[in-house]
């Protein structure tokens, strides 16, 4: 039976970890906190202390973590590296930018494990209902023995090409979805300041060449004001960072990204960060001074 560990057990590595065990594979998980780890247990996840003894063995390592720095503090000082297999494989499907991807993919060259890149997209409901989309790149040789592990999480994987473009295109996916999110809460804002139902904008837009069905959840969710987190406003915001820092390395100077990035982090400083990232609509409520 393959074995797989699962390092970080939020929003989205839980539910992953669940739907590798119900598939049939070995999994082990950790999580800094021990507590948001306990609950796999009862799908037939054995939970560890350390990381380093939760990846002992294992045929697959997974890192799922908040930041490229989270995950190189894992990998590299808590022994996760020295302790893996020689032939494991480890699956990077955190969302770390391209700085801190091509930094991992030198920490995984110089103890010799293959690395795939592989951050992914989707939120809390498509981790539960294992339809994630993987963003996947890294060497041919080993996508024929992952094309299972990814089958238990994901309904897409897409392959770039060698480790790091994963992260690469999820910078771009993300540019394009923040703006959305962004741009429908300042909408949402305005057709209320303006004493419009905003309802009524969704249902203008809905069925139309612009619209997105992403766009009537969020949206529904703004007006309503539930915001239990899918994605935090704060994970939403770093993500934001992410895009705009590697535009600026591209030698681009794209707007868009620090303007989101700037607003959401005001969203995390009024105290919404660990809400979902439609609260960003809070702020865009704001009233000028």
């Amino acid at each position: 039976m393959t074995s797989v560990a699962v390092l970080g057990t939020g929003v989205m590595g839980a539910p992953m970890a669940r739907n590798l065990a119900r598939a049939g594979f070995d999994v082990r998980a950790y999580n800094r906190t021990r507590a948001r780890a306990e609950p796999l247990a009862a799908d037939g996840v054995t939970v560890h202390d350390e990381a380093a003894e939760a990846v002992r063995g294992a045929d697959v390592v997974l890192t799922m973590l908040a930041d490229g720095d989270a995950v190189g503090a894992v990998m590299a000082d808590e022994g996760v590296l020295d302790a893996m297999a020689d032939d494991a494989v480890w699956i990077q499907a955190s969302t770390v930018g391209v700085r801190a991807a091509d930094e991992l993919a030198e920490l995984a060259a110089g103890r010799g494990v293959a690395y795939v890149d592989a951050p992914v997209s989707g939120t809390k409901q498509p981790a539960e209902e294992g339809k994630l989309t993987v963003l996947a790149s890294g060497p041919q040789d080993v996508r024929e023995r992952l094309a299972p592990v990814f089958d238990a999480v994901a309904a897409r994987v897409v392959w770039l090409g060698e480790a790091g473009a994963g992260s690469r295109m999820k910078m771009v996916v993300n540019t394009w979805l923040l703006a959305l999110v962004e741009g429908l809460a300042e909408s949402v804002a305005l057709a209320e300041a303006l004493g419009l139902d905003p309802m009524d904008f969704i249902g203008a837009i809905e069925g139309g060449p612009v619209f997105a069905p992403y766009a009537k959840l969020k949206g529904t969710a703004m007006v309503q004001e539930a915001f239990e987190p899918s994605f935090a406003l704060a994970l939403a915001a770093k993500d934001a960072r992410l895009a705009a820092q590697a535009a600026g390395d591209a030698g681009l100077q794209l707007p868009l990204p620090a303007t989101i990035a700037a607003q959401m982090q005001r969203g995390v400083d009024a105290g919404h960060g660990d809400q979902d990232m439609s609260a960003t609509v809070r702020t865009a409520r704001a009233r000028a001074a």
